[in-house]
């Protein structure tokens, strides 16, 4: 989920399109200064091929550099799309005859002012709020799966190749509500998980938190977990669902973090289906279903660390694009290489340490740097991608990590509270008086319960010690 292209700061509706609405200005309210010489753009490309491209030639021709782009599906179906654009130049005037260029090959072409350059609060980021509008960001995906890099392990394997892309297309294609298509392995994706598989959980009993062990046997028993055998996302997916509210939804490619994160706050965990190339079975330069299976899904089904989870996404949903890179790396120290105390010991609960053979050995090991979690500290903590880290960070539970991360919510400036409401599975924002008369009313309910309860287990105890 690392780094990208996220969500800029403008609504979309229900339809997953721009809205331009009052965002609209004229050409008069370009700004001037020699230092704010960036405008935004909103508008929508003919229906015709190489629009987009057409309209790259003319940035290109200007010097105009595009700092964020974001885009979605016209609501016509024909095939074009709306876009977003951030753009910069030296020059305020190179806008207004690039603008008259871009005309010629764009529709609803909108210019909109930059309010928080001018110290304004600016439109608070989109963000889902129920199950079925995590559709309108699933196809955004930073790389797709069988895009390889150079010096991928599967890059000249041409079959392997071939095989990520039907992975990565039943998930560009699946949509919510849907039931995850199953996969049959191959003998040599199937001997690559029981490599990984028996290296990984030969430590486990030593090196991994007690809630995952207790997990991982259940897994066993419930979901096929083998070493001859893959699990398949839909039944994992229903074992997550009964145990903490969470489930799978594949993923074709790396999503950006603001995306990601707001999974999380709907109990969402987007996960990858194919597996890494087989020549390196003990690495993998991005995601695979060994690390998804392995290293996360244990700890999701385990209610206590799923609330940790989530409250990690509810604090980005909304928030400014600074606190969105001070959240993905509290959650890359924790969620993915983060450690615990239990029993006078420290052991590791990270996704990312518990599916990497080396580095669960490492991170407890007298090499390792090991700090207190405190939210405002790791967040500001540089991290490689393709290394051990530099340092991990221990909590004393799960708990008090959410705990945390809830009080580290607090700081950042967003005009309104969320909560999420498991009955309707979905978020809401508070942020109305009447909304606050709700909520206390739902406290006062569930205190009346947690008071009747005590009640009950107090006389249950006073009959069993006589």
């Amino acid at each position: 989920m690392d780094g990208g292209i996220n969500p800029g700061p403008v609504e979309r509706n229900d339809s997953g399109t721009l809205e331009d609405g009052d965002l609209s200005t004229s050409l008069d309210s370009i700004p001037t200064d020699d230092n704010k010489n960036s405008v935004s753009l909103l508008f929508s490309t003919k229906d015709e091929v190489g629009a987009l491209a057409d309209c790259f030639q003319v940035f290109k021709k200007h010097k105009v550099n595009l700092s964020h782009i974001e885009y979605s599906q016209c609501k016509n179906g024909k095939g074009n799309y709306d876009f977003f654009m951030n753009c910069e130049s030296r020059h305020s005037t190179t806008f207004e005859t690039m603008m008259d260029e871009l005309r010629t090959f764009t529709t609803k072409l909108k210019i909109i002012t930059d309010d928080s350059a001018e110290g304004k609060p600016g439109p608070v980021p989109w963000f889902p709020r129920k199950l079925s509008e995590l559709d309108k960001f699933a196809t955004k995906i930073l790389s797709y799966g069988s895009e390889l890099n150079s010096d991928h392990p599967g890059f000249t394997d041409s079959v392997y190749r071939v095989r990520r892309k039907e992975f990565a297309d039943i998930a560009f294609n699946y949509k919510h509500g849907d039931v995850i298509p199953r996969v049959t392995y191959t003998p040599e994706e199937i001997q690559t998980w029981t490599t990984i598989y028996d290296k990984l959980t030969s430590l486990y009993p030593t090196h991994a938190c007690r809630e995952f062990n207790h997990i991982f046997q259940l897994l066993k028993e419930k979901c096929g977990y083998r070493r001859d055998n893959i699990p398949q996302l839909e039944d994992v997916s229903k074992f997550l669902q009964d145990r903490s509210g969470f489930r799978i939804r594949p993923v074709a490619g790396l999503l950006s973090p603001r995306d990601f994160l707001s999974g999380l706050a709907n109990r969402v965990i987007h996960a990858t289906q194919y597996i890494r190339h087989s020549s390196k079975p003990m690495y993998t330069p991005e995601p695979d279903v060994c690390h998804e299976l392995i290293g996360h899904v244990p700890l999701l089904a385990d209610p206590s660390f799923a609330r940790f989870s989530q409250e990690i996404g509810m604090a980005s949903l909304g928030a400014p694009e600074e606190y969105i890179k001070k959240l993905s790396t509290c959650y890359w120290f924790t969620v993915e290489f983060g450690l615990c105390r239990q029993d006078g010991e420290i052991k590791a609960f990270g996704a990312g340490l518990l599916s990497s053979f080396g580095e669960l050995q490492y991170c407890l090991s007298d090499k390792a740097v090991v700090k207190e979690f405190e939210p405002s500290k790791t967040a500001e903590q540089e991290y490689p991608l393709s290394e051990f880290q530099p340092v991990y960070f221990v909590s004393a539970s799960f708990e008090e990590a959410k705990d945390k991360i809830r009080a580290y919510a607090d700081t950042i400036p967003r005009p309104f509270s969320v909560m999420y409401n498991p009955y309707i599975q979905s978020v809401e924002l508070i942020n109305t008086h009447s909304q606050l008369l709700n909520l206390t009313r739902a406290m006062k309910g569930d205190m009346n319960l947690l008071e009747d309860a005590l009640k009950k287990v107090g006389k249950s105890r006073t009959v069993n010690s006589e």
